[in-house]
C-alpha cells in the first residue's frame, strides 16, 4: 500500500487545471485579413500543443513526488498490551557497600578496588537493571529511587532512552542516608494505580532494614499495593562478605560490614500481594535474579503485520 509522507502537497495539483484554463485562453498567433466572414464556419476549440500537455503532465507529477509517495520496507509490529512495571531502588548510604564475590580471592577483590573496575551495590544493581529493560522494549517501565524518602523519577513510559539516561544518573547517599521501606511501594502504587494494563508489577530492590519513619507501614503499604492488584517483588541485596571504604588520616581502608535488610519482612511483603522474594548476595545473584523476574514476568505480543 502507498503512503504519503506531505499528503497535503497534493493540494498542489490544483495548479493542473488552472494552467489548464490558461492555456485554453491564451492566444493564438494571427494575421491580418481583410474579413472573418469565411472562418466562422470554422469555429472550434483550441487544441492544446505537445508542450502544454507536457506542462501540465509535469505539474501533476511534481505535486505527487512533492507528497512523497512511499511502500513500506518493514512489518509494523503492534503491540499488545504490556506490562506496566515501576522499579524501586534503594539509594541509601550503605548501598556505597562492596560485595566480594565467593569465588573471587582477597587480593583480586582489593586490586579491583584499587583499579576503580570494581561495581558498588548501586553500580551493581543498575547494571543488571539496564539489561531488563532493554529486554522488555514493549512494557512501559518506571523508576522510583528512595532513602529517607521515595522520589519517582521517571513514571511508567516506553521512553526507555530516557528510562535508562536516568538511571545512570542516580547515586548512593544523593536523597538519604536511611532506608525507607513503606514509601516507594506507596508511591509506586499511586503511578500503578490507574493503568489499564493486564499486568501491574513494581519490584523493589533494598540492602537494608526499614529504618525511616513514615506515616504508613511497610505492611500497610503492602496492603495497598494488593487492594490495587499491583504485584510486588521483593530484593534483597548484599552478603555478610561486604566492605566499605573508609577514608582515615592513613589512607582508605576496608571495613566490613554486615548485611542488614530484613528478610522476614522483605518475604512478607512479597507475599501479601502475590509476588515473589529474591536473595542477589552480588553481581552475579543480581543478573540471575533479573533473569528470574524476566521470565516470570512474560508479554504476549502479536504477530507483525505487513
Amino acid at each position: 500500500m502507498i503512503v504519503f509522507q506531505h499528503p497535503w502537497m497534493l493540494t498542489a495539483l490544483a495548479a493542473v487545471p488552472l494552467f489548464y484554463f490558461i492555456f485554453r485562453r491564451r492566444k493564438q498567433p494571427s494575421v491580418v485579413i481583410p474579413t472573418t466572414a469565411p472562418l466562422k464556419k470554422l469555429r472550434g476549440k483550441r487544441k492544446l500543443s505537445i508542450m502544454e500537455y507536457t506542462i501540465l503532465a509535469s505539474l501533476a507529477l511534481l505535486a505527487v513526488a512533492l507528497a512523497r509517495p512511499r511502500m513500506p520496507l518493514e512489518g509494523e509490529k503492534i503491540r499488545a498490551k504490556g506490562l506496566d512495571i515501576v522499579l524501586a531502588l534503594d539509594m541509601s548510604g550503605s548501598m556505597r557497600a562492596l560485595d566480594k564475590p565467593a569465588k573471587m580471592s582477597d587480593k583480586d577483590f582489593v586490586s579491583a578496588i584499587q583499579n576503580g573496575t570494581f561495581p558498588d551495590r548501586l553500580q551493581s544493581a543498575k547494571q543488571e537493571i539496564r539489561r531488563f529493560i532493554e529486554k522488555r522494549p514493549n512494557d512501559r517501565i518506571g523508576l522510583i529511587g528512595f532513602a529517607d524518602m521515595a522520589y519517582s523519577f521517571v513514571p511508567p513510559t516506553l521512553d526507555h532512552a530516557l528510562l535508562l539516561d536516568r538511571l545512570a544518573s542516580l547515586s548512593p547517599g544523593e536523597i538519604g542516608e536511611q532506608t525507607g521501606i513503606a514509601s516507594p511501594i506507596g508511591v509506586g502504587v499511586e503511578r500503578l494505580r490507574r493503568s489499564d494494563a493486564p499486568r501491574r508489577v513494581m519490584v523493589l530492590f533494598t540492602d537494608g532494614a526499614n529504618t525511616a519513619a513514615n506515616r504508613l507501614t511497610p505492611r500497610q503499604a503492602a496492603e495497598l499495593a494488593r487492594d490495587y492488584q499491583v504485584i510486588l517483588h521483593t530484593v534483597g541485596i548484599g552478603s555478610n562478605n561486604a566492605y566499605m571504604i573508609q577514608n582515615t588520616f592513613g589512607g582508605a581502608r576496608l571495613i566490613q560490614v554486615p548485611g542488614s535488610f530484613d528478610v522476614a519482612l522483605m518475604k512478607e511483603l512479597a507475599k501479601i500481594t502475590g509476588g515473589n522474594y529474591f536473595h542477589a548476595a552480588d553481581s552475579d545473584g543480581l543478573r540471575e535474579t533479573m533473569e528470574q523476574i524476566n521470565a516470570l514476568e512474560k508479554t504476549d505480543i502479536t504477530s507483525p503485520r505487513y
